[in-house]
């Protein structure tokens, strides 16, 4: 079989995402949060990106500002989309940059050190320990402290088995159960418990409140007492009702998670990205620009490159790619920004009725819609809709929120899934606690309302909800 070389031409076309679109999708997708990180990072790594001060008095010149389409309209950025190697950047300071106050200073102040005033918040395990070392230990019971400190969950509970903490501690099992009966009368009360019923037991014990009839509750009919099944208890404990009721009223009272209260989980705060306003019959929507730095190129780095300073090919070439890069971010932040206005634009007109009359008038829409009226593609609404918040005159919601599944109505146009749950929601908030409405008879309820769905979709509902079956919510 011979080898020989040939030349072939071959026609064919495929799909090249240029840096700027890889830049542009990148930060449409980000959070408020990773956004911020994003852009402080690439003022840490690009010497030709900075960002405007407020002490800045003097005006900028007026080839330092960015690009800005007169008429309003923000296209989605193409495959094809390039920046321009000169670059002006006029409109860009003037609306985002405009000059500020000059604020000087007549004497240099000392700063204040915080430090010592910041305290960290104790978890359960230095809590714990630091009882145990209270109690004067010697150095094995520390070691075996130290082993059940380590294998306790974020509740408070043991987690593990005791053969398994015998050969881990290697000491007798009785010095072991020693060490175990001391940490749990530790505070809080109930810590170091093996399970549930051990951790109320503690806590009873403690309160001097374990009488024989919560005792035997705690100790054999949890499963009952979780399900409500009071009468159960009545006929195998041979005591009245109102007893059982009084003594799980008790038992509510205390707590089955004694270590949450020294969980270090911090609460993670949501920053809206775009506000939404009613002025009389009118909604106004307002990007949320606040702590959002303004940036501009370098001008020092941009006058060296036009001035035709001495610079090697490696230098220049270094600094024209991050002038570029600068440009690209700068664009596509604009882009980020004004995508999100007019997806929230559009997002208003389609759920006009939510915003004025409240959750059960939430219409079914999907991204389809969205993109449809605003001439972009659905993937590009996913991205802006993802981990994206709006504040609302109805509080603060994901802009995934208005996009809903549709249920079909018997007489009528169809209605969001999210109204129907805020439905089903109401339904048992008027309920009788003692005759609490079952899933059955809430889709019953719901077809008088001219809504039709299946005692199984209420069910999925309900537990999407987080709310309990009916046997659980009854009150006595």
């Amino acid at each position: 079989m011979a080898l020989e070389l040939r030349q072939q031409l071959k026609l064919s076309q495929q799909l090249i995402m240029t840096p700027q679109l890889q830049m542009a999708i990148k930060l449409l997708q980000l959070s408020r949060l990773e956004l911020m990180d994003t852009i402080t990072q690439e003022l840490e790594e690009n010497p030709a990106l900075e960002e405007v001060t407020e002490s800045a008095d003097a005006p900028q010149p007026a080839e330092e500002s960015a690009k800005s389409d007169d008429t309003g309209e923000v296209a989605e950025v193409t495959i094809d989309g390039k920046i321009d190697e000169e670059i002006d950047w006029s409109n860009y300071l003037d609306e985002y940059s405009s000059p500020g106050k000059v604020i000087y200073e007549t004497e240099r102040k000392e700063a204040t050190n915080f430090e010592p005033f910041l305290s960290k918040k104790g978890n359960l395990q230095d809590h714990i320990l630091w009882q145990l070392l209270m109690s004067r230990p010697d150095a094995d019971e520390q070691r075996i402290g130290s082993i059940i400190t380590g294998n306790l969950t974020k509740d408070g509970y043991l987690d593990i088995q005791m053969e398994n903490l015998y050969r881990l501690c290697a000491a007798p099992p009785e010095k072991v159960d020693e060490i175990l009966a001391l940490m749990q009368s530790f505070d809080p009360i109930g810590i170091c418990a093996r399970d549930l019923g051990e951790c109320l037991l503690l806590q009873a014990r403690h309160l001097d409140i374990d009488t024989p009839l919560l005792t035997a509750i705690i100790t054999d009919h949890l499963n009952h007492l979780e399900n409500k099944n009071y009468k159960a208890i009545c006929r195998v404990l041979k005591v009245k009702l109102n007893d059982v009721i009084a003594a799980v009223n008790v038992i509510k009272g205390l707590e089955p998670r004694p270590g949450r209260q020294y969980s270090d989980d911090q609460p993670h705060y949501i920053t809206p990205d775009i506000y939404v306003y009613k002025l009389g019959n009118e909604f106004i929507i307002m990007i949320n620009d606040d702590g959002m730095p303004k940036l501009r190129v370098n001008s020092f780095y941009r006058n060296a490159l036009r001035s035709g300073a001495k610079m090697t090919g490696k230098a220049k070439d270094y600094m024209q790619d991050k002038m570029r890069s600068a440009a690209w971010l700068i664009r596509s932040i604009h882009q980020r920004q004004k995508t999100i206005y007019r997806v929230m634009e559009s997002i208003l007109n389609f759920q006009r009725d939510f915003f004025e009359n409240g959750i059960t008038h939430l219409k079914p829409m999907v991204l389809r819609d969205v993109a449809e009226d605003i001439g972009m593609h659905e993937s590009t609404i996913s991205r802006v809709t993802t981990n994206k918040y709006v504040h609302t005159p109805l509080g603060i919601f994901e802009l995934k929120y208005f996009f809903n599944s549709s249920i079909q109505r018997v007489n009528g146009e169809a209605i969001a899934s999210a109204s129907v749950q805020e439905k089903i929601r109401k339904i048992i908030e008027g309920e009788n606690t003692k005759k609490p409405y079952s899933d059955e008879k809430i889709s019953k309820l719901l077809k008088e309302q001219n809504i039709n769905i299946a005692r199984r979709t209420v069910a999925k509902y309900r537990e999407i909800m987080g709310v309990l079956p009916s046997n659980k919510r009854k009150q006595f």
